[in-house]
């Protein structure tokens, strides 16, 4: 599969001329995405995969996973059967295999240790702003195991994994502080290490844990033996990875830009499909928006999000998911009340540097916010106006511009297709909210 390259296109973010009344179904998690197409690959059996997102991360996730030997039939969004290899497939001086991670965290991170089960050679590479991410502690990791990691000293992309077709597992210290995704990219591979791994965050801080949970949940549901007797320790047992009929849930954070637009605008939005229970941290929206102003409902039709238009401004620690913060912060620029966000000064290593990112582009069109060491402060102001939001390619500045666009007049986003990295059709499915068909 292949990905279309993104539009530089400027987006002009239409305005709420009323309040809203619209249901929003929001596609599949990227999170529980490439976790359980990760894991079927491992599997002892074929995957059946209902719901899945089709998305530059999900494609981009494919493509890596079939060129180190699995089969895919049928189609993302819909149902998708993974037949795993019955021997992983490494690259040779011949035929090298060169995995593209684009901008995906999930593909530069958890791919590497599955990589090195496989025999042969495996590079990875990506797009400009990955090589600036952080991968020292995956690399790293690897090299502990016992496999050999060429990356020129960099401790990021590109790298080679030499894979040998076993990994002997283990006892591993790592430092985790920069992303969650380096312990879920070694715990989800880790039932195939010959003795496992017991795994031990050692660091100031470790965000996201609920990403981490997360990987445990898919991990427990295939069947694989899996502790965490200390909040930053894991073990899992090896064994095999079950198989079988998974269902992935809607985007939790996804849905954020939606539930927010509500409390922007005025009316009510309903998410069809909200899990009645759920690892994604995506579902702490419900508790942040009510305390922003908005009112929550659940039923069977879903989650449903009433806003007045009037937002109260937050003092919150945000690091159990970073990746709210853009929805928070958009909307923190639009209350009549201060916010503090703290907690998130991992934000610097995602795809781009989302703290100065956000300061930046609230700044830029009359906002009142400063950085922190671990977060923003984001003050009222009454003179915004509209301007160039800049998106820095991440799908969440795109997203939180959007948003602000609701109520300030003359916004317009650069390169809205960067959304399609979670999200192909955020463009229409805004429209289609606002009644503008």
């Amino acid at each position: 599969m292949t990905f279309s390259e993104h539009s530089q296109q400027a987006w002009p973010a239409p305005l709420a001329n009323g309040p809203i009344n619209a249901t929003v179904a929001i596609p599949g998690s990227k999170s529980l995405t490439n976790r359980e197409l990760v894991l079927s690959v491992l599997a002892n059996e074929p995957t059946t995969l209902h719901a899945t997102l089709d998305s530059r991360d999900s494609r981009l996730m494919i493509e890596a996973l079939s060129q180190l030997g699995a089969r895919f039939e049928g189609n993302l969004h819909e149902t998708l059967t993974v037949l795993p290899p019955a021997e992983l497939t490494g690259g040779t001086r011949q035929n090298p295999i060169v995995i593209d991670c684009g901008l995906a965290g999930t593909v530069m991170r958890f791919v590497p240790p599955l990589a090195a089960l496989a025999n042969g050679s495996v590079t990875f590479d990506g797009d400009e702003g990955a090589r600036r991410r952080p991968m020292h502690t995956t690399i790293s990791s690897l090299r502990a195991l016992g496999v050999e990691v060429d990356d020129g000293g960099r401790g990021s992309l590109p790298f080679t994994v030499h894979g040998t077709g076993s990994v002997p597992g283990g006892a591993l210290t790592i430092d985790a502080s920069a992303s969650s995704q380096f312990v879920s990219g070694l715990l989800l591979s880790a039932a195939r290490f010959e003795n496992g791994i017991v795994l031990a965050h050692e660091g100031e801080h470790l965000p996201s844990l609920p990403h981490i949970e997360m990987t445990l949940d898919t991990l427990a549901k295939r069947n694989v033996s899996v502790l965490n007797p200390q909040p930053t320790e894991w073990r899992v047992e090896a064994g095999e990875i079950h198989g079988g009929d998974l269902w992935i849930e809607p985007d939790l954070s996804n849905a954020g830009p939606f539930l927010a637009a509500a409390m922007v605008a005025g009316g009510s939005v309903t998410i069809p499909g909200w899990p009645a229970s759920t690892t994604q941290v995506g579902n702490e929206f419900d508790g942040i928006l009510q305390r922003m102003g908005a009112e929550i409902s659940r039923s069977e039709h879903g989650l449903t999000i009433t806003g007045t238009g009037k937002i109260n401004g937050i003092t919150i620690d945000l690091g159990i998911g970073g990746e709210l913060t853009p929805v928070v912060a958009a909307l923190a620029a639009l209350a009549d009340s201060p916010t503090v966000i703290t907690g998130v000064a991992h934000l610097r290593g995602h795809e781009t540097d989302r703290l100065a990112a956000l300061a930046t582009e609230i700044n830029r069109i009359g906002g009142v916010c400063r950085e922190t060491a671990d977060g923003l402060e984001i003050d009222p102001s009454p003179a915004l106006h509209g301007a160039l939001w800049h998106s820095y390619h991440d799908h969440r500045m795109a997203t939180s511009g959007a948003i602000v666009g609701l109520r300030v007049a003359g916004i317009t986003v650069e390169n809205i297709e960067t959304t399609s990295k979670t999200m192909p059709n955020f463009a229409q499915m805004w429209q289609q909210m606002l009644g503008n068909f």
